[in-house]
C-alpha cells in the first residue's frame, strides 16, 4: 500500500475518532436533525433512531434511492455511528439483515452500543456492525442484496477498489445506492492539502465522469449519478467548524457549492 494512502486513511480515521468520541460530526453542533430533513429524511425515521446516531455525517439518503424491500440484506459501507444501519433495518423488517462496516473502532463501539436501544424501540434484532475497511469488506462475495453509502466512499484513498468490492459482494442483479459529493471542477490546491477538507470529505471528491467509470469497470451496469437540489453551504450556514476551516482556503467570492455537488449514485451487478 502506498504510504501517502495510509497517511490519508490515518488522518481519517483520526478524524472520525474525535467526532465519535465528541458525540457531533458535521452541523452536530448546531442540529442533525434538522440537518437530516433538509436533505430527504423523514421525522418518522429519525424518531426510530437510538440517541446518538445521527450525528450529522449525511449528504444524500441512499435508503429511500435504495426502495429497500423486506428480508433484504444490506451493507452500509462507513456506517459510523449506525445512522443508515438503523433506519434501514427497520424497512427490512425480521426477515432481512443490515450490517455496518467501518474503520473507526469508536464508530463501531458506538453503533453496537445502540443496537439494545433500537431492539427496544422496534422489536427487532436484525443489525450487526463489523469493524473494517470499505476497501476490503469482511463480507462474502455475492451475499448482499443492496450496498449503501452516505458520504464516505469519497474519504477513501483507493476509490476504485471500493467500487471493485461493491462488485463483489453484490449478488447478480443486486444494487448499489450512494449518496456521495462530486466534483463540479478541480478544487484549489491548498484545498486539497487540508486535514479539515479531506474530513469533511470535500477534498476526497472526484469528478462525477470519474465515478461512473470506476463503477463500470468494477463490473456494475446502468450507471446513472443525479444532482441533488440539497446545497453543501448548508454545513457552513450550520457554524460547523470543519466547513469553516475549509473555506477559509477557497479562492475570494467562491463558495463550496462552486466546486462539490451532492449525488445520488445507482448501479447494478450484472
Amino acid at each position: 500500500m502506498c504510504e501517502s494512502n495510509e497517511k490519508i486513511r490515518e488522518t481519517v480515521r483520526k478524524g472520525y475518532t474525535q467526532i465519535a468520541q465528541g458525540g457531533s460530526g458535521c452541523c452536530g453542533s448546531s442540529s442533525p436533525d434538522k440537518l437530516a430533513e433538509g436533505i430527504g429524511y423523514l421525522s418518522e425515521e429519525l424518531e426510530l433512531l437510538p440517541e446518538g446516531a445521527n450525528m450529522g455525517l449525511s449528504c444524500g439518503n441512499p435508503t429511500a434511492i435504495a426502495n429497500l424491500k423486506p428480508g433484504q440484506v444490506v451493507l452500509d459501507l462507513g456506517s459510523g455511528g449506525g445512522f443508515d444501519v438503523f433506519i434501514a433495518a427497520k424497512k427490512l423488517g425480521p426477515d432481512g439483515r443490515a450490517i455496518g462496516v467501518d474503520m473507526t473502532p469508536e464508530m463501531v463501539s458506538k453503533a453496537r452500543a445502540n443496537i439494545p436501544k433500537f431492539t427496544e424501540k422496534t422489536g427487532l434484532s436484525n443489525v450487526e456492525f463489523r469493524l473494517g475497511e470499505i476497501e476490503h469488506l469482511p463480507t462474502a462475495d455475492a451475499s448482499v442484496d443492496v450496498v449503501i453509502s452516505n458520504c464516505v466512499i469519497n474519504l477513501s484513498p483507493d476509490k476504485q477498489q471500493v467500487w471493485r468490492e461493491i462488485g463483489r459482494v453484490l449478488r447478480p442483479g443486486g444494487k448499489a445506492c450512494i449518496s456521495d459529493l462530486a466534483l463540479k471542477k478541480p478544487l484549489p490546491e491548498e484545498v486539497l492539502k487540508s486535514a479539515a477538507a479531506l474530513v469533511s470529505c470535500v477534498a476526497g471528491a472526484v469528478l462525477i465522469d470519474e465515478t461512473i467509470t470506476m463503477a463500470k469497470q468494477a463490473g456494475l451496469k446502468d450507471v446513472e449519478v443525479t444532482e441533488k437540489i440539497y446545497n453543501i453551504d448548508v454545513m457552513v450556514d450550520c457554524n460547523d467548524p470543519i466547513y469553516k476551516q475549509v473555506t477559509e482556503y477557497l479562492l475570494e467570492g467562491m463558495k463550496i457549492s462552486d466546486y462539490v455537488v451532492s449525488v445520488d449514485i445507482t448501479a447494478f451487478k450484472k
